[in-house]
């Protein structure tokens, strides 16, 4: 199986902390030159760090934040002129939960801004790189509520959604190009985002965290949660050259939890 990512250059978002971090470091990992994309610099500098070299990759980083994409798209414009990407990952933390019945119009705007409109800015620009070198990955981690909506995540569950459609047509639209487009979709992960849900359920419910994490955990087969790690390789096996004729799919990385097919 041929997993090489040497000599190919990634775009990770949000690859100062959790997912994104774990994948930054699985694809440099492969021998790929990884350029981590997130808001805070000192985590980027860190994270930078611990990248591997071993093969003599080169990494660098981009401080930009989501939430003002003519400002991302000035600092990866600069960063065009000096590279091009074979593999472009989209990864950023989710909307702020609660029930959609509550969620106001500015809450929608925000959450599709920093996911779908900065996913196909992204996507848009590392096009012409792709095609010129007739290699390119496109993996958007997204969510289960693709398949299956979460309770008390009404915008998240609506965003997701239009990401997942958006990425189908895309990879509808470069396939015969030789680039794929696919979606990770993680269940319950050891991350931030997951304590943060948790904090607010125990909030809401009256239930210890801990009560909260094990209601949560007896709804996933694997009876457990997912390391990073776990999605991180899932999202490397699809930017990887074994993965060349997988195109347009949901991929659940859940252990279980999700019921449909």
């Amino acid at each position: 199986m041929d997993l090489n990512l040497l000599g190919k250059n990634a775009l990770v978002g949000g690859s100062s902390a959790g997912i994104g971090k774990a994948v930054a470091l699985e694809l440099a990992q492969l021998g790929a030159n990884v350029t981590l994309l997130a808001r805070t610099e000192s985590r980027l500098q860190q994270v930078v760090a611990e990248l591997d070299t071993r093969q003599g990759q080169q990494h660098r980083y981009l401080v930009a934040d989501f939430s003002h994409p003519a400002d991302l798209m000035q600092r990866l414009v600069s960063l065009l002129q000096m590279q091009s990407f074979h593999i472009l990952v989209n990864n950023t933390g989710g909307p702020p939960g609660g029930p959609i019945t509550q969620a106001s119009s500015s809450a929608f705007l925000s959450a599709y801004t920093v996911h779908l409109l900065c996913n196909q800015l992204l996507a848009q620009a590392l096009l012409p790189g792709m095609q010129k070198a007739g290699y390119g990955r496109i993996i958007n981690v997204v969510s289960t509520s693709v398949k299956e909506p979460l309770d008390g995540l009404g915008v998240s569950n609506s965003t997701r959604w239009a990401v997942a459609g958006w990425a189908k047509t895309w990879a509808n639209e470069v396939g015969p190009m030789g680039i794929t487009v696919n979606n990770v979709l993680p269940g319950y992960t050891m991350t931030g985002r997951l304590e943060e849900i948790i904090e607010k359920r125990a909030v809401s419910s009256g239930l210890s965290k801990d009560a909260v994490r094990a209601q949560f955990k007896a709804h996933v087969p694997a009876r457990r949660f997912a390391e990073p790690s776990e999605i991180a390789a899932a999202v490397a096996f699809l930017a990887s050259p074994a993965a060349s004729y997988i195109n347009g799919i949901n991929l659940p990385v859940d252990g279980g939890r999700t019921k449909s097919l």
